[in-house]
């Protein structure tokens, strides 16, 4: 039995989409924040651990310095997700 010719296929063009979001570079203040919010944690807690029983940075709140601090370091560290 004979084969048939084949029709032409067209070359495959991809869909046309919107235009890609370029990555623009952090300002000037995103590093120097980023890395000021991890310094003020962990001086935070290491001036909690060193008073003892005195509680400073911040007497009142006690134990609670603690997550204080981290939150300040934990801030600093969720902005280097954002890091270009």
């Amino acid at each position: 039995m004979p084969e048939s010719k084949g029709r032409p296929k067209p070359a495959y063009t991809p869909p046309r989409t919107a235009q890609s979001k370029v990555a623009k570079p952090n300002p000037r203040w995103f590093v120097p924040v980023m890395l000021g919010l991890m310094l003020i944690g962990l001086v935070w807690v290491v001036t909690y651990y060193i008073s003892g029983s005195h509680g400073y940075p911040v007497p009142q709140i006690g134990r609670w310095n603690l997550a204080a601090g981290f939150a300040f370091m934990m801030a600093g560290f969720l902005m280097t997700t954002r890091w270009r």
